[in-house]
């Protein structure tokens, strides 16, 4: 969802920006009060993207803004004609980007909530001219309709194909290819915002003796259990990667170091609470983070915690260790250079 906004959002505003030319083109017809709405409509938006990544509910802040959109919209309608409103297709446009971020049961609430304004903007104008000519109503309503149902199956089709490139089949995490985009745009939002980003390296121990002594059944039950654990342990705007055969990565946005640690013994103890894929199973976690006022340079991170992580499995697994970054962990080295902790 939040991927998909990102890649919205300059369309959104190429968007707002074609409605701005064709009102300025029309104002000596309409009025130039209509660019009014089209500017509320724009800072809801820039509210809306601007709480977004950091709100454990970020759905509320987008369905927020395009709801406002929507809105905006419905005012410009009544006060230029209801039902025989230029504007009256201009509902679509909001409409159609819906299905890019929200499910299906989303869209429908949409479409829903857009028909009761369409409906009550063009009776409460003009009743007595929808009732004697219904299709003023009715032909925008079967439009936006139509336009709904042709956005969600193409959206679910290019979803379903983009899935299988960058997720996991057997855990349903991301992989190693949905990686590199992530860490580029963490890096990106670092360089504005001086914020830290955490990383957790997670890996199951003697792994492949579960493998040998259970069967490989009982092994993708486990991996599926820890991945169902760690996505339940997770912040809305944190992410979880399978990067190899029983190693994990997750991603914290606005986590230091101290942060990252505790939710790795967080996760280091919720891991050994139960059996997982009906074994008894621990993991070993190694944790860094790119500290507050520098921009996160991800190999370097990942190169720490993956430091860490080796620390914590000759130190006799079943633990959480950190390292602070150094100039050598830019080389991917496990070197001495790096400050180790350890804490079981």
């Amino acid at each position: 969802m939040l991927d998909m906004d990102r890649r919205i959002q300059p369309l959104r505003l190429t968007a707002l920006g074609v409605l701005g030319v064709c009102l300025i083109l029309a104002g000596p017809w309409m009025g130039w009060w209509t660019l009014v709405p089209l500017a509320i409509a724009g800072a809801f938006f820039k509210i809306a993207g601007n709480h977004t990544e950091g709100s454990a509910k970020p759905e509320n802040y987008l369905f927020a803004g395009w709801a406002a959109s929507e809105i905006m919209i419905a005012a410009s309608v009544a006060l230029t004609g209801g039902p025989r409103s230029p504007a009256l297709a201009w509902f679509v446009v909001p409409l159609v980007t819906l299905s890019a971020r929200f499910s299906v049961r989303g869209v429908v609430l949409g479409v829903g909530f857009v028909v009761v304004m369409m409906t009550a903007v063009c009776l409460g104008v003009d009743a007595a001219g929808v009732i004697d000519n219904p299709t003023l109503l009715l032909a925008p309503i079967a439009m936006l309709v139509a336009c709904a149902i042709l956005s969600t199956a193409l959206m679910q089709s290019d979803v379903e194909h983009r899935s299988e490139a960058v997720i996991d089949p057997l855990t349903g995490l991301l992989n190693r290819h949905a990686l590199r985009n992530r860490t580029n745009e963490l890096a990106q939002r670092s360089a504005v915002t001086a914020e830290p980003v955490g990383v957790i390296v997670g890996d199951i121990d003697f792994f492949k003796d579960i493998n040998d002594t259970h069967g490989h059944a009982v092994g993708d039950a486990v991996l599926k259990d820890l991945a169902y654990l760690l996505r339940k342990e997770l912040r809305a705007f944190d992410l979880a990667y399978r990067i190899g055969g029983e190693e994990f990565l997750l991603l914290l946005p606005g986590a230091d170091l101290r942060e990252a640690e505790e939710f790795a013994k967080t996760l280091h103890e919720a891991v050994g609470s139960a059996k997982r894929g009906g074994v008894d199973v621990t993991m070993s976690f190694g944790v860094s983070s790119s500290g507050y006022g520098g921009i996160f340079d991800y190999d370097r991170v990942f190169a720490a915690a993956d430091a860490a992580l080796y620390d914590a499995k000759n130190s006799g697994r079943d633990r959480v260790c950190t390292r602070e970054i150094s100039e050598a962990d830019g080389a991917a080295k496990h070197g001495a250079d790096s400050h180790a902790r350890v804490a079981i």
